[in-house]
């Protein structure tokens, strides 16, 4: 035995990470908007949860664009290529 996790068909691969529904549902409002800005409220006026933000961008899936003036605590995002790929559903 070498220690190493196996699977059906041999050692386990590392698996690219899939979002949560709040997620992707944040990506997909990037994929419309110019160089892919992220929102910073959701379709009700509430802000998105910097949970959801952080995880996106430790994913890979979005990066920051700019720093907010008004608002540093709010990070200004936009879709990263791997975030296009996600956020359409491939």
């Amino acid at each position: 035995m070498t220690g190493q996790p196996r699977g059906p068909a041999g050692p386990r691969e590392h698996a690219e990470p899939r979002p949560t529904r709040q997620q992707l549902t944040w990506l997909a409002r990037g994929l419309d908007q110019p160089g892919g800005k992220l929102p910073l409220f959701d379709g009700n006026g509430k802000r998105v949860s910097s949970r959801t933000v952080k995880a996106c961008i430790r994913a890979g899936w979005a990066e920051p664009w700019f720093a907010n003036p008004l608002k540093p605590d709010w990070e200004v995002c936009k879709l990263t290529e791997a975030g296009r790929r996600v956020a359409a559903g491939g």
